[in-house]
């Protein structure tokens, strides 16, 4: 373990800083959340704000004191990694916590009610009944979704509405749908699962009340002025189909001038629009209360917002790079075999990719309370245009110090052009906003270029 790698990284779902151990209380909420959740490292000896390396007086009493409180004051028990590391002219101490398979853990005094954590972005939040639930489930290796509604029973299943989602299948019968888990045993009886009655139940609005989506489409880039909204409602099937069209038909256009003729194409890459929907049903928990599921289209963004948080274990860097675990295994693979996924994991990527291809920035991905947000922009990327010049020059100017820039000759040098060829280049690229030039005037030995940062 290797402390300036920890410094170079910043503050998040899996790391905090902690100047010391003043405040022991807090360093137990982080403990308990990092189980809780992804893991993750605390750093004790290190400022949060600056990251400037205080080091601990004492590490071996230190490292004493604190096992013996996360022994005493965590339950159920938890066993993490504490170790005393070197700085150039102290030591700190790093506590690792892998996610945890006998979660959820709380803090003792205050009780699973009131001390149960969760890890979101770089904070604590206090985790309410149906999110500690859904950590004892996945200790379990269970799903909402498997649930058996005993209150229920199997008229509460729409056999025309089953058979339409598996038109490749002959008559579905009972012994099917049991198959399909859309229809569980429970004592003598068959009664309908969670899956089953999202999927293809008569009413599934009347037990979950919150298992929609709104749609909204709003003038500018905030909420201010709305021009149309729906309600998608019926099974997840039906209202995922709603939603899509709404976006496909309010999809602005934009020209594409690929030969003579101009063409118009959508302003959304709507493969990437519909990957992201997809990927919001199927993850989405429907075991909360109080929100249905989202999509909030603006001038210059698409927002697709499920409830529910990333599941233990899993990190935003994850499921960028197609790691993926089901929150909801009925749907999930229902919706694998009637071809709305098309392999595990893939949704991002794929929405990446079509982003990518439009010219557009990748999707935006974040947790926002304990709800889980797809953002896809619709400013063009600009630096998705550059051929393998610009990039080079974009890679010279970013390497260099913000003080200093690159003279045209400078660059002239490193890619391998002529100056004029060079500044045709620069002039294209300033116009675009990507470079910027300090300098008195063009003739200014001193003239220096720069990468915009925020280009």
């Amino acid at each position: 373990m290797n402390l300036p790698d920890l410094l170079r990284q910043n503050e998040g779902k899996t790391l905090e800083f902690k100047r010391d151990l003043s405040s022991p209380e807090k360093v137990l909420r982080t403990l308990v959340a990092f189980a809780n959740t992804s893991g993750g490292r605390v750093v004790i000896g290190v400022e949060d704000a600056t990251k400037h390396v205080r080091g601990l007086a004492d590490p071996l009493a230190e490292e004493e004191r604190l096992a013996s409180l996360i022994a005493d004051l965590i339950f159920p028990r938890l066993v993490p990694s504490i170790d005393i590391v070197a700085g150039r002219d102290t030591q700190v101490l790093v506590i690792e916590v892998f996610p945890s398979s006998s979660r959820p853990h709380h803090l003792r005094k205050l009780g699973p009610e009131e001390g149960t954590f969760v890890r979101l972005g770089s904070t604590n939040r206090r985790a309410d009944l149906a999110l500690r639930q859904e950590l004892t489930r996945m200790a379990a290796n269970e799903t909402f979704d498997e649930s058996p509604l005993p209150e229920l029973d199997s008229e509460a299943i729409d056999f025309r509405v089953a058979s339409e989602l598996f038109p490749s299948r002959a008559t579905l019968k009972s012994p099917d749908l049991q198959t399909l888990r859309l229809l569980a045993k429970h004592g003598r009886r068959l009664v309908p699962t969670v899956g089953g009655l999202l999927l293809a139940g008569r009413d599934p609005g009347a037990r979950f009340p919150d298992a929609w989506i709104q749609c909204g489409r709003f003038r500018g880039e905030d909420k201010t002025h709305m021009d149309d909204t729906v309600e998608c409602r019926g099974t997840l099937t039906h209202a995922l189909e709603a939603a899509y069209q709404f976006i496909e038909r309010h999809a602005p256009n934009r020209i594409l001038i690929p030969g003579l003729k101009n063409q118009q194409a959508p302003g959304i890459p709507l493969r990437a629009a519909r990957e992201l929907l997809v990927n919001a049903v199927v993850h989405a928990d429907y075991a909360q209360s109080g929100a249905p599921i989202r999509v909030a289209l603006f001038s210059d963004r698409l927002e697709i917002e499920n409830p529910g948080v990333l599941l233990a274990g899993l990190t935003l860097d994850d499921i960028r790079q197609g790691v993926s675990r089901l929150r909801n295994r009925i749907i999930g693979r229902v919706f694998k075999e009637i071809g709305y996924i098309e392999q595990w994991g893939s949704g991002i990527q794929r929405a990446t990719a079509a982003c990518a291809a439009a010219g557009l920035p990748p999707p935006i991905l974040e947790e926002h309370g304990f709800r889980f947000r797809a953002t896809l922009g619709l400013t063009p990327d600009r630096t998705a245009t550059l051929d393998l010049v610009d990039t080079k020059i974009r890679d010279l100017l970013q390497a260099a110090t913000a003080d200093t820039g690159l003279s045209t000759a400078q660059l002239a040098t490193a890619v391998g052009l002529t100056t004029r060829t060079l500044r045709s280049r620069l002039a294209r690229l300033i116009d675009e906003g990507l470079v910027t030039v300090i300098g008195k005037n063009a003739r200014d030995p001193h003239r220096k270029y720069h990468w915009n940062i925020s280009a």
